[in-house]
């Protein structure tokens, strides 16, 4: 009784790994790394090349954001809208405008996005994806910079922007 426990152990043990191998080969022959000959392809054997894709914005209007339909428009020091897609700047930190904690966040918030308006217009950027694609809002993240100079480090560096450090920095 014991020996046929653990003979049907081991088939049934044996059974997934056998599935698990020829579903393997099949998805890896359907993916085309397998050639005809049975040799591994040339996409299998060197590493994939890593790519860091950067889009070209050309240079247009960026005013701050109103009301109504947000398609090109500034929300704030780190927030813009561009052709309808909200954009997060990633390597930044700014004063908030909408729920300001006093007085002197709401002014530098209001510095902060009047700037980033201006530097947005200064002519073509470009943008690319920081760690993720995307934040817990939906909102895209992005490295934004003209002729490899980080937009977000100008504002650092105007004492508009704390670099961001994973949280929101205090402006009170």
């Amino acid at each position: 009784m014991a020996v046929r426990r653990l003979m049907r152990r081991r088939w049934l043990g044996g059974v997934p790994l056998l599935g698990l191998a020829l579903m393997g080969m099949a998805v890896t022959g359907a993916m085309g790394l397998v050639l005809r000959d049975g040799s591994l392809s040339d996409a299998l054997l060197s590493p994939a090349p890593v790519a860091v894709s950067a889009t070209s914005v050309p240079q247009r209007s960026f005013p701050v954001c109103a009301g109504g339909k947000r398609v090109t428009c500034v929300v704030d020091g780190d927030t813009f809208w561009l052709d309808g897609v909200k954009v997060r700047i990633a390597d930044i930190d700014t004063p908030e405008v909408s729920q300001p904690g006093c007085a002197a966040e709401s002014a530098l918030g209001a510095q902060a996005t009047v700037r980033l308006a201006q530097l947005l217009v200064a002519g073509p950027f470009e943008m690319a994806v920081a760690d993720r694609d995307e934040d817990r809002y939906g909102r895209k993240l992005r490295i934004v910079t003209r002729d490899g100079r980080s937009l977000g480090e100008v504002l650092v560096q105007e004492g508009l922007a704390h670099r961001w450090g994973g949280s929101r920095g205090g402006w009170c």
